[in-house]
């Protein structure tokens, strides 16, 4: 038999079923082992949704939020290394105004 990968859409449609049908009913119309059917059941009542797509589990959750947290936090740090490079060029001019025009 050849092997079928649900998309997250039609894991979602599945679980509802097997709620209304029967788990039983359900696992042999669509030709799943249950084994497949009660990790899917377990990986969405645990991370919801996002649980069903492929390769996520709770832990790489956990990373990459973990991730764009320390990315965020970098963006703020560069923000503030800007300005004060700004905040530092606009009062040299201002101090020295003389010098920037005999460059220019």
């Amino acid at each position: 038999m050849k092997r079928k990968k649900f998309t997250k859409e039609e894991k979602i449609g599945i679980l509802k079923e097997a709620g209304t049908n029967g788990v039983t009913l359900t696992l042999e119309k669509h030709s799943i082992y249950p084994a497949t059917f009660y990790a899917w059941k377990k990986k969405f009542e645990s991370m919801g949704e996002v649980g069903l797509d492929h390769g996520i589990t709770k832990e790489r959750l956990q990373k990459i939020s973990e991730l764009e947290q320390e990315v965020d936090l970098l963006k703020q740090l560069l923000a503030e290394k800007e300005i004060e490079s700004r905040l530092k060029d606009e009062l040299l001019k201002k101090k020295y105004p003389k010098v920037k025009r005999k460059y220019l």
